[in-house]
């Protein structure tokens, strides 16, 4: 078994930033994001699934939260998480500290770029291969928990703000 210093996430072939992108005024979408085989279906804010982590830890409501939390990692892939203690001032700070380090120019976001074969960093994850289809995003991916798993090289470089919101860690009894 691989021990948790060892654990890798994966690796990820590095693609143009899109944001970089949009800026070069390349007067349409390139190819490689579009999808034309799959429907583009709109989705509301009230069709994501919400999950309660208040009653997935509550004996009496844990099956049936479960069982919600079950078929949105299922037909959705992701949820909203409700009532999990963290404030909406901690969550608000974050959402504005990862806005200020996507809005840094791109010289900055550089020195966070996914390094060959990993997943975090600046960039795009999973993408395997030159003909893949590609995410019309960026992202910044980074693993805060477990400690030992934190990459030393991207942590420490952050801008301060946003280092220390990365870092919270929230107590959930």
């Amino acid at each position: 078994m691989e021990s948790a210093k060892s654990a890798s996430l994966g690796s990820s072939l590095l693609v143009p930033s899109v944001q970089e992108l949009i800026k070069t005024e390349i007067g349409a979408v390139p190819p490689r994001y579009l999808r034309p085989d799959q429907d583009q279906p709109i989705v509301s804010d009230a069709d994501v699934p919400i999950v309660d982590l208040g009653k997935l830890v509550d004996e009496a409501t844990m099956d049936s939260e479960l069982a919600i939390l079950h078929s949105a990692c299922k037909d959705w892939g992701f949820f909203q998480l409700v009532n999990h203690g963290v404030s909406s001032t901690v969550v608000d700070n974050m959402k504005t500290q990862v806005q200020e380090f996507f809005n840094l120019p791109m010289e900055e976001k550089q020195k966070f770029w996914q390094s060959p074969g990993e997943v975090e960093g600046f960039g795009q994850s999973f993408v395997v291969s030159e003909e893949q289809k590609l995410d019309w995003a960026d992202l910044f991916f980074l693993v805060t928990q477990p400690p030992q798993l934190r990459k030393p090289h991207l942590l420490p470089k952050l801008p301060l703000p946003f280092r220390s919101h990365t870092s919270l860690s929230v107590r959930l009894d």
